[in-house]
């Protein structure tokens, strides 16, 4: 059938869309090659578009010219076919695909742009580099999980502002240019052409002007806003991502955490997934002392303890020497695990290693005792408090590490997280919502022989521990809160503080005089001193919820044009080298680096 180019682009309907209802209809589909194949004369094409496939058959006996030109067809060619919808036959019914039961028998044919070879077939890309996929993105992206990906994404973005809309909230852009207020990465620097010498940063979080809106009196601040953080990349790290930004006034830390619940809950139920009626709220001491991270992963109960006091008294020096050098003993009970060959206990001494563990102590519980590594130097009075501190029973095995506190919890943490994946103590489909609250405010920085701020020199202290901030500043804790899912940290925030006075104050502790906080937070501090209300928020990365929600290992599979972890962008070739020109308007100059020796 002959037919024009403008008629050729009218669709009826999409790939994934006909179904037995539509049998004996007519219909126009446009999509790209999928595959071709001929079976005895006639040729079948599965034709595909973002919604889906569809089979499209062309029979010579009905039209022999346009069963020609099909034959002509090859992959990722580009066409529009008309033709009347009917039933597979029973013993070709392909039950993968929603549209399987019918195909389409085409009398029209246009094809509207041919393809070359592609470097890689869409739906075959398991050998494929990542690099190779990026660098030819618009053919990955036509993959069902990159296009399902994006699609989530989209109807993520339109569920949190679903529910902040009906909760009042204003949506407000924040500027991309703006001043070098260093919050813990490296800034993205900007050079200004206008004011010679000077540079703009991009931001890494709309922190200072979102608190600054609760001083203009906008109450109810939300944005979906790019943030950009110059620092090593890593599968769930991007130089450039994307945050849910909110910010609200006169709130406390439930009312944050409240609204954070009625949107996580919103999409969850758009991605299928389930959200706890009242997620788990853990502190950080409970956090650290239980699972020794401040991200739990709470989809198995391999739970953590410090067993100092127990063996404090024990004879093994490891244990001994590290508890009067100041250190803990810190330990885990594993169900089962005396099956463990010394091959595997010898493969987990080296991966807490690889955390910084001196090594890893262990025991089997046999019979009414224990056997192995270090039971000969652990008496029944031990043996017993142990026993009862874990509940332990015969054929299980204990894992100790003996260390600094931090040093101790990193690799623990590690080591559970390893161990509940490998023994399957939890399915992939599982999810393990939780709070954690009350982080210390600051963290002794041994470097640099200073205090640091844990989230940022924003948050606030608790009220009741203000005393505290001179006499003993690592016991105060904040207002601060963390979302985590399966371990994955999703999101955080704090109350702020609002009071000039105090942001002084938390700036001197953190050894930022009053000039230096001048020249890099003047603007807010001025701000606090004309009438700023109590205020608080939370970011949460969208990447991340997407990524989790999917079921990826790789914030790049859920971001459409994403960087390598070298920050390079394949597609584009970004970063690239610039004309001199350029360079000469913003009065710049390349200085070669030193040859490497």
């Amino acid at each position: 059938m002959t037919e024009s180019f403008d008629e050729a682009l009218k669709r009826t309907h999409n790939c994934g869309q006909l179904s037995s209802g539509d049998v004996g209809g007519r219909v126009r589909l446009c999509g790209w090659v999928r595959s071709y194949r001929d079976h005895g004369g006639i040729v079948f094409i599965d034709l595909r578009d973002r919604e889906g496939i569809t089979q499209i058959v062309f029979d010579p006996s009905d039209d022999a010219e346009l069963h020609k030109l099909a034959g002509s067809l090859r992959n990722e060619w580009v066409i529009s076919i008309a033709g009347t919808v009917r039933l597979r036959g029973e013993d070709r019914i392909n039950p993968k695909l929603p549209t399987g039961k019918i195909e389409v028998v085409a009398d029209g044919l246009t094809v509207l742009n041919k393809s070359q070879t592609v470097p890689f077939e869409p739906d075959a890309t398991e050998k494929v580099s990542e690099d190779m996929r990026l660098r030819y993105r618009y053919v990955d992206l036509r993959r069902a999980d990159m296009t399902g990906a994006l699609r989530l994404r989209h109807s993520i973005c339109r569920a949190m502002r679903s529910v902040l809309d009906e909760r009042d909230f204003i949506e407000i852009e924040t500027p991309f240019l703006t001043k070098s207020t260093p919050e813990g990465a490296r800034d993205f620097l900007v050079p200004s052409r206008l004011q010679q010498a000077c540079f703009y940063a991009l931001p890494q979080s709309p922190q200072l002007f979102k608190q600054i809106l609760m001083v203009s009196g906008l109450d109810k601040y939300y944005q979906i806003v790019r943030c950009f953080r110059d620092e090593d990349l890593r599968a769930d790290r991007q130089p450039e991502f994307t945050q849910l930004d909110v910010e609200m006034s006169f709130v406390t830390e439930a009312d944050v955490m409240e609204v954070t619940n009625e949107v996580l809950q919103k999409i969850c139920r758009v991605a299928g997934k389930e959200f706890p009626a009242a997620p788990t709220v853990l502190t950080y001491a409970e956090a650290m002392d239980k699972y020794g991270s401040d991200r739990p992963d709470m989809r198995f109960e391999l739970f953590l303890r410090d067993v100092s006091q127990i063996v404090k008294g024990c004879s093994f020096k490891v244990f001994s020497d590290c508890l009067a050098a100041g250190g803990m003993v810190k330990g885990v009970c594993v169900p089962g695990g005396a099956k463990f060959t010394r091959k595997e206990i010898d493969g987990y001494t080296a991966f807490v290693g690889d955390y910084g563990a001196k090594g890893l102590a262990w025991c089997k519980v046999e019979g009414d005792g224990f056997a192995g590594g270090a039971a000969k130097f652990l008496d029944e009075p031990v043996q017993t408090g142990l026993r009862e501190a874990f509940g332990a029973g015969a054929g299980d095995i204990f894992f100790f590490l003996a260390d600094a506190p931090a040093t101790v919890n990193k690799a623990l943490a590690a080591l559970r997280c390893r161990l509940g994946e490998e023994l399957q103590l939890f399915s992939p489909d599982d999810f393990a919502w939780c709070w954690v609250t009350e982080f210390p405010l600051v963290e002794w920085n041994e470097d640099q022989q200073r205090w640091d701020s844990l989230h940022h020199p924003f948050t606030s202290p608790r009220p009741d521990q203000l005393e505290m901030l001179q006499a003993d500043p690592g016991a105060v804790r904040s207002r601060a809160y963390d979302i985590v899912l399966n371990g994955v940290e999703l999101g955080g925030g704090s109350i702020r503080i609002h009071s000039t006075d105090l942001q002084k104050r938390i700036f001197g502790l953190l050894g930022i005089s009053e000039d230096e906080a001048h020249a890099r937070f003047g603007f807010l501090l001025d701000a606090l001193q004309f009438g700023a209300p109590p205020h608080g928020g939370i970011a949460l990365g969208l990447d991340r919820i997407v990524m989790m929600m999917v079921g990826a290992t790789s914030l790049r599979d859920v971001i459409a044009f994403p960087k390598t972890q070298r920050g390079i962008c394949p597609l584009t070739g970004a970063p690239a080298e610039v004309e001199d020109k350029q360079l000469a308007e913003l009065d710049l100059k390349i200085i070669a680096p030193p040859q490497k020796a």
